[in-house]
């Protein structure tokens, strides 16, 4: 498959009414894709559930929201055969390889989207800079 490249980057402020709207941007970039010979319907939803989640997550561990000036910059790419999504936040960060699994015995209604974007995705990884922390997450199509 040799997909065109597609570059979309989104700023939106630390609020979760814009969790739709970017999980519905992720699905509309599948459908658009010319050439991706895979299941498109459950990559649409894959994405869709991965962005929504990644997004929540720095959402939820934001810095003070109460002044509203925070944001959120995700940024989506797809070049040759690989999808890259990478989240940008403002947040105090966390140690990706120490967030345990979920507790299927006793499921919690959080905690499960960073055990999900890791088993629909091919990578995660996590980086702390000064400027900012980067959720970056991969796929090979």
């Amino acid at each position: 498959m040799s997909t065109q490249l597609i570059q979309v980057d989104i700023v939106i402020p630390t609020h979760t009414k814009y969790l739709e709207l970017i999980g519905n941007i992720g699905e509309q970039l599948v459908n658009k894709l010319d050439g991706y010979d895979g299941d498109k319907e459950a990559l649409a939803y894959h994405l869709n559930l991965v962005l929504t989640e990644a997004t929540a997550n720095a959402i939820k561990h934001a810095p003070d929201q109460s002044q509203g000036t925070d944001t959120i910059r995700i940024s989506i790419c797809i070049d040759d055969n690989q999808l890259n999504i990478k989240v940008f936040d403002h947040g105090q960060g966390f140690d990706l390889e120490a967030v345990p699994l979920p507790d299927f015995d006793q499921p919690k209604e959080s905690g499960m989207g960073l055990f999900l974007i890791k088993k629909l995705m091919d990578s995660v990884c996590y980086t702390k800079t000064p400027q900012h922390n980067v959720l970056e997450i991969c796929k090979t199509l």
